[in-house]
């Protein structure tokens, strides 16, 4: 059998996120795609999160009940609870659902992991779960678990453009100056 691998056709492992996919851009999620899982798998979880926020690890996409069907998520995934063919969106940290795109502050690139777990049970949590919510409910189920590290860096042009409004709502409410 293959290896289960996790990978994106915007950027490959180690590699720079493009701006498309961050909060000088778009802010859209990026296409992500997966191998063949392990034998019993019956579902599948996603964790999105910055490794080098100044607060610690800062998530930005809890995903869960991604059916065992599914080898791909299309660019885009609508900020919603639950979204047909793809699963049910948590919270990420800046209180809102789905994606929560790159927007680190000035200084060194941070990186960004997507993390797909392949569960052994299909979770049939309900939308705005959080990462210990989803943690605590995969316990006992993981059958593997990949990653996909990809890196953003702003660039100095952006920094002098008025801030995402994501990165507003979440340094007001932390005290955070970035994610």
């Amino acid at each position: 059998m293959k290896a289960f691998k996790l990978r994106s056709p915007a950027f490959g492992p180690g590699g720079e996120i493009p701006p498309k996919y961050t909060c000088d851009g778009s802010a859209v999620s990026p296409p992500l795609r997966w191998t063949e899982p392990p034998p019993g798998t019956q579902g599948f979880a996603l964790l999105v999160a910055d490794l080098d926020d100044a607060m610690g690890v800062s998530v930005h996409w809890v995903l869960y009940g991604v059916p065992v069907s599914v080898r791909e998520l299309p660019e885009g995934v609508p900020r919603q609870g639950t979204v047909a063919g793809v699963g049910t969106q948590g919270l990420n940290d800046l209180g809102g659902t789905g994606y929560d795109a790159p927007c680190p502050p000035r200084g060194p690139a941070h990186r960004y992991f997507f993390r797909l777990y392949a569960l052994d049970s299909a979770l049939a949590l309900p939308p705005d779960q959080t990462k210990g919510d989803l943690l605590k409910a995969c316990s006992g189920h993981l059958l593997a678990r990949v990653e996909l590290i990809g890196r953003y860096k702003r660039k100095e042009s952006s920094l002098n453009q008025p801030p995402h409004p994501c990165l507003l709502a979440g340094a007001l409410r932390e005290g955070r100056q970035g994610h």
